[in-house]
């Protein structure tokens, strides 16, 4: 069998503060192979995008981490900062959460994308240019030779999403992370980078972790799902297994608080109650029990395993 591209094995983070460790992952695993899509879903504050920033190695200084991290056979946790340094861009890219903010506005487009191929295979600048025009016509921008000459402010907010998405892949990464990459942006132009992400991703075989509130953005392009609340994870399985059938109260709550097209026109919305636990919050059972409407004591009291299921999938609660 195969070894995955990315074996991430009992990933653990917490931050130092000046009263004690404050911990926002616990124990995350999941693997993700070449040409697979892995989803990431959970409320603001879930640690999905902790772990883009973990597995990128831009973590904050103060940052703690532990577990291991295995990409390409290699645990990248043991690397040296100029090792990892090599692999940002070259085998593993990251689109960020925010287009309007991950290009520098004081430097042209095209110099932005020559950079890539500069610093990760010493192109020349004419060359590097080349490319860039050639991969900015790939994510389909109009006029990709003028954009080359714009400043970001000049772009529209997809056109800078479609910019990060090229920037990511000039070098051609193994590993793209897609954190949020339809933020922000209009039903069509959403519609136009998911099918440009799965374009790319068949063409060239890339393992995609996608991270999103989105279900149905996940549901489009996700084979398997891994939904996260307070850092942990709740429930892993089959995208298809998970979104049609979840296990979890969180995970079914979650999909409760879809809009639904069918649903009476004056319909309020449904949400979850409470407050999502806090990461410096101390649970002494399940994170998730005191807004859970199927509690039990046991619930409040003993912290659920996460176990695996006849079909496959895992679940972190008692009465799943």
């Amino acid at each position: 069998m195969t070894a995955p591209l990315l074996d991430v094995r009992d990933l653990s983070l917490s931050y130092r503060s000046r009263q004690a460790q404050v911990p926002v992952l616990h124990q995350v695993q999941f693997a993700l192979s070449a040409g697979q899509t892995l989803g990431l879903v959970g409320e603001s504050g879930s640690g999905k995008s902790q772990i883009a920033l973990a597995l990128m190695g831009l973590l904050p200084a103060h940052a703690q981490l532990q577990g291991q991290v295995f990409f390409e056979g290699r645990d990248v946790l043991l690397l040296r900062p100029r090792q990892r340094r090599a692999l940002r861009g070259a085998r593993m890219g990251l689109i960020f959460q925010d287009p309007m903010t991950s290009l520098n506005p004081y430097l042209r487009i095209g110099l932005q994308l020559a950079e890539v191929l500069e610093q990760h295979e010493g192109s020349t600048r004419a060359r590097a240019l080349a490319e860039a025009r050639q991969m900015l016509d790939a994510v389909q921008i109009p006029e990709a030779g003028r954009r080359l000459a714009q400043y970001p402010h000049e772009l529209s907010g997809g056109q800078r999403q479609r910019v990060m998405i090229a920037m990511m892949l000039l070098a051609k990464p193994a590993l793209l992370i897609a954190d949020e990459p339809t933020t922000a942006l209009d039903a069509t132009v959403q519609a136009g980078i998911l099918r440009l992400l799965a374009a790319l991703q068949k063409e060239r075989q890339l393992a995609l972790l996608l991270i999103s509130h989105d279900l149905d953005v996940i549901a489009r392009l996700a084979d398997q799902l891994m939904v996260l609340y307070a850092g942990r994870v709740v429930e892993q399985g089959s995208a298809a297994a998970v979104l049609h059938a979840p296990a979890h109260p969180y995970t079914q709550a979650l999909l409760r608080c879809r809009p639904r097209l069918d649903a009476p026109l004056h319909q309020a919305l449904t949400t979850i109650p409470g407050q999502p636990a806090r990461a410096a919050e101390k649970v002494s059972g399940c994170p998730f029990a005191p807004r859970c409407e199927s509690r039990q004591a046991e619930c409040l009291s003993t912290p659920p395993n996460l176990r695996r299921s006849a079909d496959g999938r895992y679940a972190s609660c008692h009465y799943s």
